[in-house]
């Protein structure tokens, strides 16, 4: 019997380390990991997601996506034969954005985000950790893998104007009910992960590891 691949997908601007405690039984499935690319000038999500696409060598492949990867996933979706698509701490449509993203997308404040200050690293991790950062601005370092202003740009207005306006429910999607990203009162159905928040990928990875295969499995 052959394995099922599985591609995992991080989260905006992460490295696929955020996946080194996720671990499947290697007798069933074949992990892989798909990192970020910069984007090319004026690169359209659904373009963007076909060339991603070309990275996937098994046909008929699971997709994992975390956060903006989770929506990445959906789009290579459109390109590719997936066997099945989960998301992490992520979205299925706009309409679960919170309405802070969408006072962004119709006032366009996304585009005054101050990029340069979110590539300093110690500012970032204050942004995203609050004040207490000493022990986690190394650990956050390392899981930041793409510090491109442009693709930081693209990354976001591409999140914010994401088009998708109605859940697929063919998509298994996985959340925490602490996200503070995208906060569970918005998200119309999951599967419910206690005490997980926007990371969880990191520190949820038991849950995850017990879940992972009979989700992935689950006909």
């Amino acid at each position: 019997m052959s394995k099922i691949p599985v591609y995992f997908m991080p989260g905006l601007a992460a490295s696929p380390a955020i996946f080194e405690r996720i671990k499947l039984d290697e007798s069933v499935f074949e992990t892989c990991l798909l990192e970020w690319e910069i984007p090319h000038p004026k690169e359209a999500l659904s373009d963007y997601a076909l060339r991603i696409s070309k990275n996937i060598k098994h046909e008929n492949p699971v997709l994992i996506g975390v956060s903006f990867g989770g929506i990445l996933v959906q789009e290579i979706a459109k390109h590719i034969q997936a066997r099945k698509v989960i998301i992490i701490s992520s979205v299925r449509s706009n309409i679960e954005f919170p309405k802070r993203m969408k006072i962004g997308k119709t006032t366009k404040a996304y585009k005054l985000i101050p990029m340069k200050l979110i590539l300093n690293i110690e500012s970032l991790a204050k942004y995203s950790f609050g004040e207490k950062i000493n022990k986690r601005i190394k650990l956050y370092e390392k899981f930041l893998a793409v510090r491109d202003l442009n693709y930081l740009q693209w990354a976001v207005e591409s999140v914010i104007l994401w088009d998708r306006n109605k859940v697929d429910d063919n998509v298994i999607h996985i959340h925490g009910d602490q996200d503070e990203v995208f906060p569970i009162k918005y998200i119309n159905s999951c599967i419910v992960v206690k005490g997980g928040t926007h990371i969880m990928i990191l520190n949820k990875y038991k849950w995850l590891n017990e879940n992972l295969p009979s989700i992935i499995l689950e006909k």
